[in-house]
């Protein structure tokens, strides 16, 4: 089965559009969206519904989660929160509705992956693996683990390869990496609308369980309009600004 993965769109659809467009060409058997469909982006509501008609399944992130009332995010910085708060007021019923009814986490039947948006060992509190030291915490878990984790929330794209005893980060991480089957394996996917590793394309992976075959992918996407909407929108100049530099 040859599965494609996004995450982290952020409302930002001129992202999200050059991503299913790179789909539609690899015509994976299965698509999968790793949440933060809003939050920070103009435009929720296109992103909902665009993912909604892409993804067969799509997990909650947090920023999800607070839009649809599933979270207190009353700690989150201003500039975070106003945004929620603009998208809980623009998001239709029935968007709502869906972010409020996703999953935490998701397993493929018989692929050996599974799918969530922070770390597996506390879904609900979206903790971040962004480093091996983070990726240590689900050693306990080793036996529970799917041979293979995807997950969001970072923006950032990694691996990590857990033995019972301990972790490595491959470097780079390689474009392309054929999974071992005696490890396992917590992979971040990167972002969609927000990448923050000083790449500005839209990111998204594939996975082809048959061959254990692992890409990472980028796309340009028109990132000028993607801004000029969030500045018009007045949100916090900053997501239009860092959008140009991928940070």
């Amino acid at each position: 089965m040859r599965i494609g993965i996004f995450s982290d769109v952020h409302a930002n659809v001129e992202a999200l559009s050059s991503v299913v467009e790179a789909l539609d060409r690899d015509a994976p058997d299965v698509v999968a969206c790793l949440g933060d469909v809003v939050g920070y982006g103009a435009s929720p509501n296109e992103c909902a519904d665009i993912v909604r008609e892409t993804a067969a399944f799509t997990i909650l992130g947090n920023h999800d989660a607070a839009v649809a009332g599933r979270m207190d995010y009353s700690y989150y910085y201003d500039a975070a929160r106003k945004a929620l708060d603009l998208h809980a007021s623009l998001l239709s019923e029935d968007n709502l509705g869906w972010l409020r009814g996703l999953p935490y986490s998701q397993a493929l039947d018989g692929t050996g992956v599974n799918f969530c948006h922070g770390s597996p060992a506390r879904l609900e509190e979206f903790d971040y693996i962004f480093a091996p030291e983070q990726a240590r915490d689900c050693i306990p878990m080793y036996d529970s683990l799917s041979h293979l984790t995807l997950i969001g929330h970072s923006h950032l794209c990694k691996v990590f390869e857990l033995s019972p005893t301990d972790v490595i980060e491959h470097a780079g991480p390689p474009r392309k990496l054929t999974l071992r089957p005696d490890r396992k394996y917590i992979i971040s996917v990167g972002s969609v609308g927000q990448p923050r590793d000083y790449d500005n394309r839209a990111s998204f992976v594939s996975y082809d369980t048959s061959t254990r075959e692992f890409s990472f992918r980028r796309v340009e996407y028109d990132i000028e309009s993607a801004a000029q909407k969030i500045f018009q929108a007045r949100l916090e100049r900053n997501f239009g600004h860092r959008l140009f530099i991928g940070v």
